[in-house]
């Protein structure tokens, strides 16, 4: 069986595919076969040409690292910087550009498969080389030296397996001021593949690094920010979203409220969970557009985690 979200490119051929379970060989989830036509589903359409400096650094990854400065951002001396893996360039351009400040955006698509992201940065001094990397080039582009403010690593899908890995190490962890996951945060099963309705229970391991991260943000006085939207999509296979949601949730003792408001794009959020400056969003839907609708919302969930 293909993996859903791999139904998902090959129905949209703009997008990789997404999340496969952490093992060498992807475990396919058990997608809903609903098909909605309700739900807006708008989607962006961005091109950075003349919209601000472009460019890609090449020697970290297998693939691009590619950066975008806003025109609007070219003279700043101070950035906010987002680093985000896995999505369309063009939609981490375009949310560059509505950012509420000045911010150099870098996105890094890396394939398939939420391990695809974690090795990346098995080496721990990958993240600061990143970072590091971003600095250097960015300087040569605007000819003219610059601080960063604050630091913000996003994850769509997949791409929380990057973010888990860079939390993990105390280094790494102290350097990241705000984190975004867009419909991707999930976890093994226990027994694997056995779902918590058929008496299996969550490996709670995997979500270590967020938590440690999390009793940070609700902190009323703390630096560290942390915003997760979720869908109800559910795989079967591995945690949902919403399971990994309702974890953290009853973890911090923090209890999600139902909500009917409108999101970007005609996105319906259903619930919230709220303390200081840390937030999920539930919303509505579990069809493979909805899944894309919240990497599409990049630039409206940035701009409300700078809120928080």
């Amino acid at each position: 069986m293909k993996h859903f979200l791999l139904l998902i490119f090959c129905l949209y051929f703009i997008y990789p595919p997404a999340h496969a379970q952490q093992k060498n060989i992807p475990i396919a989830q058990f997608p809903s076969p609903m098909q909605e036509n309700v739900r807006k589903h708008a989607r962006i359409h961005f091109s950075p040409d003349g919209q601000g400096i472009s460019f890609e650094i090449n020697h970290l990854f297998d693939k691009p690292a590619d950066v975008f400065i806003p025109v609007k951002s070219l003279k700043a001396k101070r950035y906010d910087i987002l680093i985000h893996f896995h999505g369309n360039k063009d939609i981490i351009d375009y949310a560059a550009s509505r950012y509420h400040g000045h911010l150099i955006a870098v996105s890094i698509t890396l394939g398939a498969g939420s391990s695809v992201y974690s090795h990346a940065f098995d080496n721990p001094e990958q993240f600061q080389t990143l970072l590091d990397s971003v600095h250097i080039a960015v300087t040569r582009q605007l000819h003219h030296s610059f601080r960063i403010r604050r630091i913000a690593i996003s994850g769509f899908s997949a791409g929380y397996g990057a973010v888990r890995k860079i939390l993990s190490n105390e280094k790494n962890f102290n350097l990241v001021d705000d984190v975004l996951l867009l419909d991707g945060l999930h976890a093994d099963y226990i027994p694997d593949r056995t779902t918590l309705a058929d008496g299996g229970k969550i490996d709670s391991s995997e979500y270590d690094s967020f938590l440690k991260f999390c009793k940070l943000a609700i902190q009323k006085k703390s630096h560290k920010k942390f915003l997760f939207t979720h869908s109800e999509i559910f795989p079967g296979t591995f945690v949902s979203t919403t399971e990994s949601a309702d974890y953290l949730s009853r973890e911090l003792h923090i209890k999600a409220y139902p909500v009917l408001k409108w999101g970007p794009g005609g996105m319906q959020q259903i619930s919230e969970a709220r303390k200081n400056h840390f937030e999920i969003m539930g919303f509505a839907g579990n069809s493979g557009p909805d899944h894309i609708d919240h990497l599409e919302g990049l630039y409206y969930f940035l701009n409300l985690l700078k809120r928080l």
